[in-house]
């Protein structure tokens, strides 16, 4: 019998409080809550819908950080959904199929999708897309009321996630690779928690390092120096990853 890779890394915990509120729409009621499962085992506040009723019922009264929307629904398809959804809000979509035909794909993206998502899918690559799309939309929240700015500011030092930017106190810009500003994002996202390394590996699926333990130090280290050397900012926990200890508002 062939293995669900979803089932088995639902027992993985990456412990990230992100606050993210995901709306997971999928007629099958398996795909529905093993997918859901997984992401509020990775901190995401999830809640799911069967259907494009369901789905607009649900944000008419509450707000929304990303939509996955499967593409084969009963009654209204994810595309006509999603190209609706484009007309008046541009809340983050990942598109979920079955089909592998590059002409599905395309027209998904077309119709305003975020990115897409083949069936069956490796629920890491998942978690990783969500958080790209996420850092993609950076400060786009205007029509989602209740959704914090587009900076995050920490002891004197902002970090401007709408121009990929990071002031230090002084005011002067610090220049950070795509690897490094990745990296403080995931960190920024979850303050006094501990991260480990294979949640930071994920949390920069476009990183130019190669994916191995060790390479999430190696970026740490480069960070550490461009944050003045702030030792008291990342911490080393032992044997599990690092900490961001300061405390970190958003504006």
């Amino acid at each position: 019998m062939a293995r669900n890779p979803l089932v088995e890394t639902l027992t993985r915990k990456d412990p990230l409080d992100s606050q993210f509120e995901v709306l997971v729409v999928d007629d099958d009621g398996e795909i529905l809550s093993l997918v859901a499962k997984f992401l509020r085992l990775n901190g995401f506040r999830v809640h799911t819908a069967r259907n494009g009723l369901e789905m607009e019922e649900f944000l008419s009264r509450s707000a929304i950080d990303l939509i996955i929307l499967d593409l084969m629904l009963p009654g209204r398809s994810g595309l006509d959904l999603c190209r609706d959804l484009r007309r008046t809000s541009s809340v983050p979509i990942i598109m979920l199929t079955a089909k592998g035909e590059e002409t599905d794909r395309i027209v998904g993206l077309e119709v305003g999708a975020d990115d897409y998502l083949t069936k069956p899918f490796n629920p890491r690559e998942l978690l990783a897309r969500i958080n790209a799309v996420l850092r993609r939309a950076g400060g786009q929240d205007a029509d989602r009321p209740g959704r914090a700015g587009r900076a995050f500011l920490f002891a004197g030092w902002r970090l401007d996630t709408l121009k990929r930017e990071l002031v230090d106190p002084n005011g002067v810009v610090v220049d950070l690779s795509t690897g490094e500003y990745d990296l403080l994002l995931a960190l920024l996202e979850a303050p006094q928690r501990v991260l480990s390394r294979n949640f930071l590996l994920d949390a920069a699926p476009n990183r130019a390092i190669e994916a191995f333990d060790r390479s999430v130090d190696v970026q740490v280290s480069r960070l550490r120096r461009k944050l003045n050397g702030a030792e008291d900012l990342i911490k080393t926990v032992r044997g599990a990853g690092y900490l961001f200890a300061a405390d970190v508002t958003r504006g």
